[in-house]
């Protein structure tokens, strides 16, 4: 039997499949629910018809699993390249599950040399990514709730929200449940507020009298005696939602250390400086541990999306902001080239030298970012930690502030 190309176009529910053969003749069209009896189907069908390869817009996912177990071939195509290309299918701009899986079957069939297939990571990388990706959606959650509680204490008791440096803190998510108005804190004073830091263990650097100035010197709200009662109540209902919340966070965030550490590549990434065991993780998960699936830094650069894009047409030319790319690790490293040049003079030289030429804070960290990468690039193939001796552009810096 002819090779045949299968495309997969998924959704929250069924999952739409086309098979097609050599010539791009339809073999077969099928949809399967979203479940254990439809992933199992689906590698049946797939292995029946004499599939070699898959191709699916979402490189990640159950049934991504599903296909990679299964030993199958697959091949993740961007949205971008799906939608850019469905002009050359049809003209009237139409969209369905069912012809997006067979344009994404065809893609495979034509143009599946300009694709990587989808490497399988270690099931360590993957339990890591899972920590990691699940421990950065409670962090926006948050950060949501608490801007929301701050908005709430800003509308009637604005002390409330100054006292502590963190409104999310756990000491002020404490003073909070404590006092939930201003009425509940009129007799708070230097001896209450000061067995309250106690009790709370307050490692902060402000005197009681100096938290007390905080509290009291904050505009004041006047409000009716029911509207206040009413704001304290969603202001523990808030405290109470997120102090749980931030305690979980602080669970995942000592399991997350703890595993990085015990990964070769985690005490790679750790070895940079300031890289911390969290933004490691969150590098390491992001790259994965299968070095061929990169083609160059500059392919790597593209995928964190620390490199612009350039279009050049004739005489014209412009370069623009990268859209496309894995946000989470352009954010992991953007961190990372943040924190080091604080404790980097070369990295400080390069953040320094792209803000004199008018970039701005976000520009000039991925202008960092992009060097650090290259960087990163070799001693990630190389397998070797970072060793600012070895690194020759931060030697010469310091040869040259040397005299």
């Amino acid at each position: 039997m002819s090779n045949c190309f299968a495309g997969l176009d998924w959704a929250s529910r069924t999952h739409a499949v086309c098979v097609i053969d050599e010539r791009g003749s339809v073999r077969v069209q099928f949809e399967v629910a979203h479940d254990a009896a439809g992933l199992t189907e689906l590698v049946r069908r797939l292995r029946t018809a004499g599939v070699s390869a898959v191709a699916i817009e979402r490189p990640s996912g159950l049934i991504v699993d599903a296909l990679v177990e299964a030993r199958l071939c697959v091949v993740p195509i961007h949205p971008n390249i799906v939608k850019a290309t469905r002009p050359r299918y049809r003209s009237h701009g139409g969209k369905s599950d069912a012809t997006d899986a067979y344009l994404l079957a065809d893609l495979l069939r034509t143009d599946g040399h300009r694709f990587k297939p989808l490497a399988c990571q270690s099931d360590e990388i993957r339990a890591l990514r899972a920590l990691v990706r699940g421990r950065d959606d409670l962090v926006a959650t948050r950060v949501q709730l608490a801007n929301q509680l701050r908005s709430l204490l800003q509308s009637f008791w604005p002390g409330a929200a100054e006292v502590f440096a963190e409104v999310d803190s756990p000491i002020a998510l404490a003073f909070v449940k404590r006092y939930p108005t201003p009425e509940s804190a009129s007799r708070l004073g230097p001896r209450r507020m000061a067995g309250f830091c106690g009790q709370h263990g307050y490692s902060g650097r402000r005197s009681p009298e100096e938290l007390l100035q905080r509290l009291h010197q904050a505009a004041a709200v006047a409000l009716g005696e029911l509207e206040m009662e009413a704001k304290g109540e969603l202001a523990l209902s808030l405290v109470r939602t997120l102090s749980p919340l931030v305690e979980q966070i602080r669970v995942l965030t000592s399991r997350i250390e703890h595993d990085v550490g015990s990964f070769d590549d985690g005490k790679l990434i750790m070895s940079f400086p300031r890289a911390g065991r969290v933004c490691a993780a969150q590098i390491v998960c992001e790259i994965g541990s299968v070095r061929e699936r990169f083609d160059s830094d500059e392919h790597l650069a593209g995928e964190a999306g620390v490199a612009p894009v350039t279009y050049a047409s004739g005489k014209s030319k412009a370069v623009a902001f990268r859209w496309a790319c894995n946000h989470r690790l352009r954010a992991a490293l953007t961190c990372l080239a943040d924190n080091s040049r604080h404790a980097s003079a070369w990295a400080a030289d390069v953040y320094d030298r792209a803000m004199a030429r008018g970039c701005d804070h976000p520009h000039a960290t991925r202008i960092l970012a992009r060097a650090w990468l290259r960087v990163i690039w070799r001693a990630w193939q190389d397998r070797k930690p970072y060793d600012p001796t070895q690194h020759r552009a931060a030697v010469m810096l310091l040869k040259t502030a040397g005299g």
